[in-house]
């Protein structure tokens, strides 16, 4: 939002400062970012996988805000640990090059195999990029210029930005109240209604129809503004519902569908597919629609609008159910149910049960053996 505002204050300079501003801008983010970093704690699961237990339950006791010797807190210690030790038993300690190679270990057809969740994190990266929603970011202001129906594109990309910033938040209260299964579901048939009406109204009457301007041969002006206005707001709609959906809740599905001992892993590779789609996608973009090239003008809607379809459809087979799950719970609903069962699954054991605890503390033969075998990849 500040970058827009920025932009939209720097775009009438005739110097340098139209791009040296809006690029030293970003400097302060990324230094509060960066010595953020440096303060930020390590997770629970992290300590347990490298077997320093103690640290483990006092990080555990700082999240959750009870005291270290709490039930509450013993409790899904024990839990992290037994998960770890399974899931330890199943993808044994390795190199750091083994380490990478264990996310693609096991069959496709496997539920609760790393290739099949590595799959699903990187497609699903891909299917958030496919959604066209980068067009709008990247783009907007040239193509509407082209449009011909407005005066000043930025202030309406200034909108679409505006739009985003505010719809995002909704997502923090949908995603645990209806579960990240229904919210992908449901964003992606409103963003395939919004793209489809955008492309068929701008092949009849809206985007694709101008004529020239008669004080001036090298604008063009939109036969029917109120088509195009009609258009700029679906593709606001069209934003509203993937900011309060797959814009955040893509990111929150890779962060638990991986197992621990290669969910850094498998969360990178999710990452970079995000970014490579990303690049792709900002590469071709102008070559589909500047007017020596594609010259797609509205008919581009029909290809973002064809590649939400085509997430609606992966939503629906392809994505579980976390909602109300912790990551070792996760774990398990995956290798007893499929995606469109996932969200009636609920936990019947647990992973500490099978490891041995008292009133829900650990034995401390499997705490001695855990911190023993603490791993230093």
């Amino acid at each position: 939002m500040l970058a827009s505002i920025v932009v939209y204050a720097t775009e009438k300079r005739k110097d340098t400062g139209a791009y040296r501003i809006p690029i030293a801008i970003q400097f302060p983010w990324a230094i509060i970012l960066g010595g953020g970093l440096l303060f930020l704690p390590d997770s629970p699961r992290y300590f347990v996988k490298k077997g320093n237990l103690p640290a483990a339950r006092d990080a555990l006791a700082r999240v959750r805000g009870q005291p270290q010797d709490s039930v509450y807190v013993q409790s899904e210690l024990a839990e992290i640990v037994a998960n770890e030790e399974y899931e330890r038993a199943l993808i044994p300690s390795t190199t750091w090059f083994g380490s990478w190679a264990n996310c693609f270990k096991g069959g496709l057809w496997s539920p609760k195999s790393n290739l099949r969740r590595t799959i699903l994190g990187t497609s699903l990266q891909m299917m958030q990029q496919w959604t066209g929603v980068n067009f709008i970011f990247y783009y907007s202001t040239p193509f509407l210029k082209s449009t011909g129906a407005i005066k000043d594109p930025f202030i309406i990309s200034l909108v679409f930005t505006l739009v985003n910033v505010l719809s995002t938040p909704l997502s923090f209260w949908t995603v645990e109240r209806f579960g990240r299964r229904t919210i992908l579901i449901v964003g992606a048939f409103g963003m395939l209604v919004c793209q489809f009406i955008v492309a068929i109204v701008g092949v009849t009457v809206g985007f694709n129809y101008t004529h020239e301007d008669p004080n001036d041969s090298e604008n063009q002006i939109a036969d029917n503004i109120a088509a195009v206005n009609a258009q700029i707001s679906f593709i606001a709609i069209f934003i509203f519902w993937f900011a309060s959906t797959w814009g955040p809740g893509a990111w929150i599905v890779i962060g638990e569908i991986f197992p621990l001992p290669v969910r850094s892993r498998g969360v990178g590779l999710s990452t970079a597919s995000n970014w490579l789609w990303n690049t792709i996608i900002a590469v071709i973009t102008p070559y589909m629609t500047h007017p020596d090239k594609g010259n797609m003008k509205s008919s581009v809607f029909f290809v973002w609008g064809g590649l939400c379809s085509a997430a609606f459809v992966y939503a629906y087979f392809l994505i579980p159910e976390t909602k109300g799950l912790t990551l070792e719970q996760v774990d398990k609903m995956m290798e007893e149910t499929t995606p469109r069962t996932s969200a009636k699954w609920k936990p019947t054991t647990t992973f500490a049960a099978t490891v041995g605890t008292k009133d829900g503390y650990l034995d401390a033969g499997v705490i001695a053996d855990a911190e023993r075998r603490g791993s230093a990849v």
